[in-house]
């Protein structure tokens, strides 16, 4: 591999440039990199691409990305997946720094937890490299596999509490994790979820111009923990339109099985629609289609220190978001202008919001979803933080 100048390395665990939620938040981070004119190489935890490969971004910098294989492979049985994470994690990775005939100016780390981040910050103190965290969770130890006293909470709260804390810097997606590493003297960088906004083909006057009732979607995989509260969601549905004539829900992710088992084996009501996993790239359609999502959440601290990327993602097609207040959306909605707020996450709440929603105008839906789309450039497009991340770097290397 032949590489010249100044670069920054990129690593995670997680595949890239798509696969999971981490995937986007990666990608999103280096488009505001290349945009602030850094040259970036990523190495994902993909096994896939095997050599260099050029992802499209808007420049003076650049995006190139390698998989150097820190998953585990596809099938891989529990004990084979646990040694990979728990003994082996980061090591391909550090191998891969070593390989390279030009040391990066920094490395940012996006996940892998306390074993990937031993050998990553050894790598860096001993080639005095600054090392920089993307943090973009609390984890709450009841919904992790293993429990609170598992491995894998164990070492999520090390990284949190100790790793973490000693990088020279730290990328928090939320208020509520910026505070925390300020507080514990590190220089932090607040960056909320970004996309490729400007990228995306939206048409804000043709969706349902002459559009009659109220049409709802929701796209995720609520979990075991139920995060996102798509059984209240469904409650507060079926109970302003039990016959489902004026408020269609259309629930992506789940299947009619896993909603149904969500509603203790119920039938799903008239109005609500459960159609399954699409592509990704269908998503963005889907979401236009509708006048709102709804994203319902716990105040809880994990909620509160993490910052969903399906807000950021609505709001970039140009569909309003429905929701209660947690982490820092009060910075992005605001009632009746992008959006709606419901006062909290009981179905009480989402009820009176839903009958708000359906007095709304066609102008008036049309003027909100110009709107979320207009919040959506300013605060969610990568090229937004070009300027601040660019100089955040900048001052970690003096």
């Amino acid at each position: 591999m032949t590489r010249r100048g100044d670069w920054v390395a990129v690593v995670s665990p997680v595949p890239f440039p798509w696969g999971l939620p981490g995937s986007r938040r990666v990608f999103g981070l280096t488009g505001s990199l290349a945009a602030a004119g850094y040259d970036v190489v990523v190495g994902s935890g993909g096994a896939e691409p095997s050599s260099l490969t050029v992802l499209d971004v808007d420049g003076p910098g650049s995006v190139t990305y390698v998989g150097l294989g820190e998953m585990p492979p596809a099938g891989s049985g529990l004990i084979d997946s646990s040694v990979q994470m728990f003994l082996r994690w980061g090591r391909r990775t550090v191998r891969w720094l070593d390989d390279q005939p030009t040391r990066p100016t920094h490395v940012l780390v996006h996940g892998g937890f306390a074993q990937y981040m031993v050998h990553l910050r050894r790598w860096c103190r001993r080639h005095q490299i600054p090392l920089i965290a993307d943090v973009v969770d609390w984890y709450n130890g009841r919904y992790v596999r293993g429990g609170y006293f598992g491995p894998l909470h164990l070492s999520m709260k090390a990284a949190l509490r100790h790793y973490y804390a000693r990088c020279d810097g730290v990328i928090a997606i939320s208020t509520f994790l910026e505070d925390h590493y300020r507080n514990r003297g590190r220089a932090v960088l607040r960056v909320p979820p970004t996309l490729d906004v400007e990228g995306m083909g939206v048409d804000l006057d043709g969706a349902r111009p002459d559009a009659s009732g109220l049409s709802l979607v929701y796209a995720g995989t609520p979990g075991r923990n139920n995060k996102d509260l798509l059984v209240t969601i469904i409650e507060a549905v079926s109970f302003v339109d039990p016959q489902g004539d004026q408020v269609e829900l259309r629930v992506f992710g789940p299947s009619v099985a896993d909603v149904r088992g969500l509603l203790g084996g119920a039938e799903l009501p008239p109005g609500v629609r459960a159609l399954g996993r699409i592509p990704q790239e269908e998503i963005p359609r889907e979401l236009q289609k509708a006048d709102f999502s709804i994203l319902l959440r716990r105040p809880e601290r994990a909620n509160q220190a993490g910052f969903s990327t399906k807000f950021c993602e609505s709001m970039a097609n140009g569909t309003p978001v429905i929701a209660n207040i947690t982490s820092d959306l009060g910075r992005y909605l605001h009632h009746g202008v992008d959006g709606l707020v419901c006062r909290d996450h009981s179905v009480g709440a989402l009820v009176d919001t839903l009958r708000w929603a359906m007095r709304l105008s066609v102008t008036e839906r049309r003027s909100m979803r110009k709107a979320a789309r207009a919040q959506a450039l300013e605060s969610f497009d990568y090229r937004a933080y070009a300027e601040s991340l660019g100089a955040f770097l900048a001052e970690l290397r003096r």
